[in-house]
């Protein structure tokens, strides 16, 4: 470690993701695009030279719902990195992609599955042979 600095608790980049989902998830409940429903940011990913970043996030409702809100985002992404410039100060101002979590999305396929097996019915025991 070299003196005088301190020991940080985690990486910068980790710093720099919380930060930017926090001013993204602010800027996102104060637009009036109504194809953005009931959305969550779940994370985001900066590049490491800062000119990118895929935030992730999540949606409540059916496939025309995430279709729908997929496209609101992809149209709100310049002026959301304007205003993610205006808020954070960082060298560059990273370029948004957006993307549904994929935990979040295998999560839910691996809960209907579980489900799936509770809701069949169980197999009838085989007859035991008589002595």
């Amino acid at each position: 470690m070299a003196r005088g600095k301190s020991p940080r608790r985690y990486p910068r980049t980790a710093r720099v993701n919380e930060v930017v989902r926090e001013a993204l998830a602010e800027e996102i409940e104060v637009l009036s695009d109504p194809r953005l429903g009931f959305i969550t940011l779940t994370g985001v990913n900066v590049a490491a030279d800062l000119r990118s970043a895929t935030v992730f996030y999540t949606v409540i409702g059916d496939e025309e719902q995430k279709a729908q809100t997929a496209a609101g985002l992809a149209a709100a992404s310049k002026h959301l990195r304007v205003a993610l410039g205006r808020e954070v100060k960082l060298k560059y101002s990273p370029e948004l992609t957006f993307t549904e979590d994929p935990g979040v999305v295998a999560g839910r396929r691996i809960e209907t599955v579980i489900r799936g097996l509770h809701d069949e019915p169980e197999p009838p025991e085989p007859p035991t042979p008589k002595p």
